[in-house]
């Protein structure tokens, strides 16, 4: 952690650790008016993860995932069931070898290379998380098993290979609504990867 003049008096309690880290977080910060104030925020500990955008240029194809995702449902997704890319989180790896063998859990290709494109934190006024992005680019000889995730994990997804257009059209009509998906999506048109 960082060291800042404008943080002091840092206290945090641990609230749950069922599955992840919730902490309450007590501080003192100081603001732009020169005040300082008491301040408290509940911060979830998720660990970092990564995600892959995998495209084909021939086809004109992606890979997406589909799966059921509670929060979502919980707050208004209909059937809670969302289009996302294949992602996972690092356990302890490096954000590169965590998207390969996410990729191959998930959607069953085994990649030799990928390419980072960026990395960002995914909700920073609750969650400590920081998202490593990758595009890679797969083909059908890539194929080693049908993907759906693992079952010590409870994991039930969906392998979805989508024309491109298609999936343009499902972000701009709202079928896509992960942030992570459409960021990814965004940057292929911008890079135009499928032209």
């Amino acid at each position: 952690m960082h060291k800042s003049d404008r943080l002091k008096n840092i206290k945090s309690t641990l609230l749950s650790d069922n599955y992840y880290i919730l902490n309450k977080v007590t501080f003192d910060y100081l603001m732009s008016s020169g005040k300082w104030v008491n301040q408290m925020r509940e911060v979830y500990d998720r660990g970092d993860g990564a995600g892959i955008l995998l495209y084909n240029k021939q086809k004109k194809t992606v890979i997406l995932t589909k799966q059921f995702r509670m929060p979502t449902y919980l707050n208004d997704n209909k059937d809670g069931f969302l289009l996302e890319i294949a992602a996972g989180m690092l356990d302890k790896d490096n954000p590169e070898a965590c998207i390969i063998r996410e990729t191959e859990e998930e959607v069953g290709y085994r990649l030799k290379e990928v390419k980072k494109v960026y990395e960002a934190y995914s909700s920073p006024g609750v969650m400590t998380e920081k998202m490593h992005f990758f595009i890679g680019e797969y083909n059908d000889d890539m194929k080693v098993n049908d993907g759906g995730g693992l079952d010590t994990e409870h994991e039930d997804i969906e392998v979805l290979e989508i024309p491109f257009d298609n999936a343009i059209d499902m972000l701009n009509n709202g079928d896509i609504v992960d942030t992570r998906t459409i960021v990814l999506l965004q940057y292929a048109i911008i890079h135009k990867l499928l032209n």
